[in-house]
């Protein structure tokens, strides 16, 4: 073998997944190589080639587009350009080098002789690399919802129907009597046709008995009016999350907008022993921080559970950040025991990682306060005593002090509606780097307890601004690009060079958090209200600021990083380490790895489209 030859057989052996094939095959891939040089400008595939051909980037680098011009990713040195590999296709993108360069080539059918007896080599070539991240997150997403009990389990499966109504009009001593001869926890209220409210048992002995209330009033004095619902055709786990996150053991079950029936708390705990609902109510009964210490001690417990059972990181993260919410809120009732009434309305606040939904255990805690403007100087001092008996209580819990200090224990978190209003508006109209830091974690706020109105108010207010502002979005798209993946040009991960991470991936910055980032910035440029990184870009999709496919495969590349990390952590939390979200590759297989770059280069290339805008 020449020594050209044996370059390239090195070259290729060396390229994922050929290096699973036996020597003869390789040998019999170069044999049937051809060398093309492509100068940059120059639209593949080059001229005179009509067959379809695999190309392998030897040196240079390939940018491909859609029809419409839109940049789709881009190729370095050792990427396997699949675009012209599928026959009697339509190719539907552009491929363009961006530099002068060197290509081998094979054609399809030759390859296709070489490979026909190793199926999974064979499908990898025939799928992009967001394609083959879609299927690996479609099988992922399959495997958890065949392994949880819960996800796995409609709600048409065992709600109870019908829901028994009663008039609005009705007294309470009716609902009360109806209640008890059917043995029923709740009601729906009803005026007419339309649902007006639900009245539960709890409603009557705390809204009712204890205040002295007449009996003879009507049943709507006492109801919770504007009640949560769930339509018929979502998960048991769906239903799990809704009634932790807000705090409700009822839940009516709508079908093509009627009322179908009633699924409860107990529903949910019969089901399944150990999950969300079952700790949230042991959260809620705790008569002291102590006991809420010992509670807090099964959601590693928890968090492993999930990871065995093959559960998302989506749904491992709105089940931790609901539990987060249970703990602060019963902390919160027990501060407001000790120290009394608070002397004006105010909103307790989460931020980060927790108001998205995105929290797994024993994560820093991000928190603040929203105060009434008609709060005095002399007031600031119970919510002092608030803020550090609930900071104190949530770290006692595990949820540690945030190294940054963004918690409602800082005076600066601390503070009225108008002084945040003022905050909002200049961190937006004055974009210097401490606003934008501040950004990062304000933009992603969540109230867990009291006035939501009050964060409302100010996060309309701030999303209009945002919507008009291209300077602050432009200095928040440069701010969002200083964090990248961890992809050399090469296609070699660049790892950790020194320390106790060496050799190993930083999943949260250099992957997870660019997205969060870029779905931020698409938000706040559309006028999103919601915060949760995956549903920022479900309502982004198909806006000027991000198309459909950009969407759906930074969605697939977030899955794909938040499975990983959930599956590292539970290793660590089984064996007793302090989790992180620093991956070695060699802890994950050979296909998992290639898949890690495949979400590598996604991120990459909207990165590359973000700068290339705000550049």
């Amino acid at each position: 073998m020449s020594t050209e030859l044996a370059d390239i057989h090195d070259f290729i052996k060396a390229i994922e997944p050929f290096d699973q094939l036996p020597g003869a095959s390789i040998a019999s891939i170069v044999r049937n190589i051809s060398i093309c040089y492509v100068r940059a400008g120059e639209q593949l595939p080059p001229a005179g080639v009509q067959a379809p051909m695999l190309y392998f980037l030897r040196k240079g680098a390939l940018a491909y587009f859609t029809e419409q011009d839109e940049l789709l990713g881009k190729y370095g040195e050792g990427d396997i350009c699949t675009v012209f590999c599928k026959p009697d296709e339509n190719i539907t993108v552009k491929v363009i080098p961006e530099e002068d360069t060197l290509l081998c080539a094979i054609a399809y059918d030759d390859l296709k002789k070489v490979i026909n007896d190793f199926p999974n080599v064979l499908s990898f070539f025939m799928q992009t690399g967001a394609q083959r991240l879609k299927q690996q997150v479609l099988k992922i997403n399959e495997e958890a919802i065949m392994a949880s009990t819960l996800m796995n389990t409609s709600i048409e499966d065992f709600y109870h129907a019908p829901a028994v109504t009663i008039d609005q009009s009705a007294s309470i001593k009716e609902a009360a009597a109806k209640m008890t001869e059917l043995n029923f926890s709740c009601l729906v209220v009803v005026n007419g046709d339309v649902l007006a409210g639900i009245v539960t048992d709890k409603d009557l002995r705390r809204r009712c008995v204890a205040k002295g209330l007449d009996f003879n009033l009507p049943v709507s004095d006492i109801m919770t009016p504007n009640m949560e619902v769930i339509d018929i055709n979502s998960s048991a786990h769906d239903a799990l999350i809704k009634m932790t996150s807000q705090h409700i053991h009822h839940l009516p079950v709508m079908k093509s907008g009627e009322l179908a029936g009633m699924i409860t708390v107990t529903d949910l705990m019969n089901q399944e022993g150990l999950n969300a609902v079952n700790m949230s109510s042991t959260i809620g009964k705790a008569m002291s921080v102590e006991e809420l210490v010992g509670i807090s001690k099964m959601l590693p417990k928890l968090q492993i559970r999930m990871a065995k059972l093959g559960t998302t990181a989506d749904h491992v993260g709105k089940t931790i950040s609901a539990i987060t919410c249970a703990f602060t809120v019963k902390l919160i009732k027990m501060a407001k025991q000790q120290y009394g009434p608070e002397p004006v309305p105010f909103a307790w606040l989460a931020a980060g990682s927790q108001a998205r939904q995105e929290q797994f255990a024993h994560s820093d805690q991000d928190n603040a306060l929203i105060i009434s403007n008609d709060m005095r100087p002399e007031d600031d001092a119970w919510f002092k005593q608030l803020a550090t008996f609930v900071s104190d209580g949530l770290a006692a819990c595990g949820f540690i002090y945030c190294p940054g200090d963004v918690m409602a224990t800082n005076d600066k978190w601390r503070q009225p509606k108008r002084v945040w209003q003022h905050y909002f508006d200049s961190w937006v109209n004055t974009p210097e780097p401490m606003a934008l830091m501040h950004s990062s974690v304000f933009f992603d706020l969540n109230c867990v307890f009291g006035d939501a109105d009050l964060l409302n108010e100010v996060q309309a207010n701030m999303l209009e601004q945002t919507q008009r502002n291209t300077l602050f979005i432009a200095h928040l798209s440069g701010n969002a690009l200083k964090l990248r993946p961890p992809l050399g040009f090469f296609r070699d991960f660049v790892l950790v060079s020194s320390g106790k991470n060496t050799k190993a991936l930083d999943l949260k910055h250099n992957g997870i958090a660019p997205i969060v980032d870029l779905a931020r910035i698409y938000a706040l440029s559309e006028g999103i209200t919601a915060v949760n990184t995956i549903e920022r870009l479900k309502q982004a999709s198909g806006t000027p600021s991000l198309s459909k496919t950009s969407a759906a495969n930074l969605i697939d590349a977030y899955e794909f990083l938040g499975m990983l990390r959930a599956e590292h952590q539970a290793r660590q939390l089984q064996d007793g380490i302090e989790p992180d979200n620093f991956l070695a590759p060699k802890e994950i297989s050979r296909l998992e790895r290639e898949h890690l770059k495949d979400a590598f280069k996604v991120i990459k290339t909207m990165q590359s489209n973000r700068q290339s805008t705000y550049g």
